[in-house]
């Protein structure tokens, strides 16, 4: 068929770079509906609840996640427990089975924190620079907080390191639950075990008991040193045990 004589690169609407040459159906301007809402102080106090909204529901969210990991972990701790303490015949190196499973639920849990840490931080921001400043007009804590967050958006980053989730999941939960499996194992190479030396209760096949207790012995002091470092935080907007105001305590 002949040609109708109009140019590929002369119809409306233009072609998407970003779609690979493909037609896009919307004009530019139904495409730059959100910038709209930019420009316009009702239309964006519109939308900025909905943001808020769903910010929470995903840091929610990723909070039960946590929850829930944390939970099967004191749960494996107490079967744990319960199994090796019922009978004198339990070894003691079902303990050290436990210290394991302890490290992968952690390394679950850093992981999900971090993604908690994302979405809270996004929820503090805006109530840092929009709903405290709704409350007491003195001026925001970021001047360009709305690029700041349209960037975070745009390219979603961790706000929070490996190492300080880590930190903090050992010094808010995981520390205790290493401390009692630690504790728990020393009582059962020692108090429960009285007809053999604690050296025998504690050797694994092909190693002694001796290097057995020293290697936990490295461990909590790595667990200890992980827990109080970086003594500093860089995650903003997290509550780390200061005072409380006064109309707090009323």
């Amino acid at each position: 068929m002949a040609s109708s004589g109009t140019r590929d690169d002369d119809r409306t609407p233009p072609f998407d770079d970003e779609s690979e040459g493909r037609e896009s159906p919307l004009e530019r301007e139904d495409q730059e509906v959100g910038a709209e809402a930019a420009t316009d102080p009702d239309s964006f106090l519109g939308v900025l609840p909905h943001f808020y909204r769903g910010e929470v529901s995903q840091a929610n969210g990723a909070q039960d996640r946590i929850d829930r990991t944390t939970d099967w972990a004191i749960a494996l701790l107490a079967a744990l427990l319960s199994l090796v303490f019922s009978s004198p015949e339990m070894p003691a190196f079902l303990l050290l089975i436990g210290v394991f499973t302890l490290c992968i639920f952690l390394f679950f849990e850093v992981r999900r924190y971090r993604f908690y840490d994302h979405w809270r931080a996004r929820v503090r921001f805006v109530q840092e620079n929009v709903f405290a400043n709704a409350l007491d007009p003195v001026g925001v804590e970021h001047p360009n907080w709305r690029e700041e967050l349209g960037d975070d958006l745009r390219n979603p980053t961790f706000k929070v390191s490996v190492a300080e989730a880590l930190s903090r999941r050992l010094r808010r939960v995981y520390g205790l639950l290493f401390a009692v499996t630690g504790i728990a194992w020393a009582f059962k190479v020692t108090l429960f075990t009285p007809e053999q030396q604690w050296t025998e209760a504690a050797e694994l096949p092909g190693i002694p008991g001796i290097a057995v207790a020293a290697a936990l012995a490295v461990f909590f002091a790595g667990v200890f040193v992980f827990a109080l470092w970086p003594a500093e935080r860089r995650a903003k907007g997290e509550i780390y045990g200061q005072e409380p105001g006064d109309w707090k305590n009323d």
